[in-house]
């Protein structure tokens, strides 16, 4: 189903090094490198404004493209630098005062929970998280208790953890959102070009994905999709530009329809079509395929480091992604990135303030992060255990 000797051939870099890094910031494919290149030479010979307005249609292309990605219409989609752009866009869309909440879990991303904190210094609101089962699913029950005890101004899931491969149940949790009619937004930044993402199955107001993980686009892009009804009740971000909105007075302005509001109007269209070229590629492979191969592989993966008696696993959560996290018992953070970086293999470290909730409860300081995907082979991943094992 996947044609992996083309797709490495597409991948140079996987003759040099194992890249397990997709979580963090994956390989771009050739046609992608390409398209930018291009574009870029452009730039250089007629200027930016010149070559925008002939790339016109190739800049048009990402709204129909993102849109068939995540199962939406090009008008509810907006070019964002990055998923934490377009989630605090997202975020900074809802009115909030103080005594207001916002219902979140331990797993929301670093930079999440740091907005959090900061619009409670600045505005009095709450924080409040659900608890998770022993699982380390999310306990759907004491959402609802807590949805329907708080009722939150917003409540928002991140999709798949970073510091971990578990697959929230976003759907269910947007089932509860649309029966309390509680704004929802889901941190989609691990899970686009990973798994499918059908936003209207999901009932999200907004989702929010980046372009340089498993999209395998360039690093400064995301995609931010904005719900009918969002737009319809008119939300904005709090900073707008004259991408989202006409000045049609001396004291007004009126914004555009669609979730073009929620994007600034210097963009860089290098990167924007760089994604766009990503996106298609992702789907031309198929996203089922992908999942497919890369279940293969992190099952593999998991397999073999359950048996080296030293490694510690963190992950958890009944369904898990193309991520893996594991610590040492013996070994320090220092060890373990030399026996790594001696062996080729390109992988991440979480440390503790990363994911400071998680990690206090599963009492570990660092982790090693590995994230195979579609480009990868069983071969690299029997390779990566020898290097741990020996």
């Amino acid at each position: 189903m996947i044609d992996i000797q083309q797709i490495r051939k597409e991948t140079p870099a996987c003759e040099d090094l194992v890249f397990l890094n997709s979580a963090g910031s994956s390989l771009m494919p050739k046609p992608v490198l390409e398209t930018m290149s291009a574009f870029q030479l452009l730039e250089a010979q007629i200027g930016g404004y010149a070559a925008a307005a002939q790339k016109a249609d190739d800049i048009r292309e990402f709204y129909d493209a993102s849109a068939i990605l995540l199962g939406a219409k090009r008008h509810n989609i907006a070019f964002v630098f990055n998923a934490t752009d377009g989630f605090a866009k997202a975020v900074s869309s809802i009115t909030l005062t103080k005594g207001d909440t916002i219902l979140t879990t331990d797993d929301d991303y670093i930079s999440n929970h740091i907005l959090f904190l900061s619009l409670q210094k600045r505005f009095g609101i709450q924080i409040v998280r659900c608890a998770c089962l022993p699982s380390g699913d999310l306990d759907l029950h004491d959402m609802e208790e807590k949805i329907k005890k708080y009722k939150p101004a917003i409540v928002t899931v991140t999709h798949i953890p970073t510091n971990t491969g578990k697959i929230q149940p976003v759907e269910l949790v947007g089932e509860l959102c649309a029966r309390y009619d509680v704004w929802y937004i889901v941190d989609g930044c691990q899970s686009a070009g990973q798994i499918p993402v059908d936003v209207i199955k999901i009932k999200c107001d907004f989702y929010s994905a980046t372009g340089r993980k498993f999209l395998r686009g360039p690093r400064g892009t995301g995609v931010l999709y904005v719900s009918d009804k969002a737009l319809e009740k008119g939300l904005e971000p709090l900073l707008i530009d004259m991408e989202g909105a006409v000045w049609s007075e001396e004291n007004l302005y009126t914004q555009i329809a669609g979730a073009k509001r929620f994007e600034l109007w210097e963009a860089n269209y290098v990167n924007l079509c760089g994604l766009t070229e990503a996106v298609k590629y992702a789907c031309n492979i198929g996203i089922h395929n992908i999942v497919l191969h890369n279940q293969i592989l992190i099952r593999h993966l998991k397999n073999g480091l359950e048996k080296i008696p030293d490694i510690i696993i963190t992950e958890n959560g009944t369904n898990s992604g193309s991520i893996l996290t594991f610590t040492s018992q013996v070994k320090s953070l220092d060890d373990m990135k030399q026996i790594m970086d001696a062996g080729k293999v390109s992988y991440s470290v979480g440390f503790r303030h990363f994911a400071l909730i998680d990690f206090d409860k599963k009492n570990v300081d660092w982790v090693i992060r590995l994230s195979p995907h579609y480009f990868n082979t069983i071969e690299e991943v029997d390779q990566v255990v020898d290097i741990l094992e020996s």
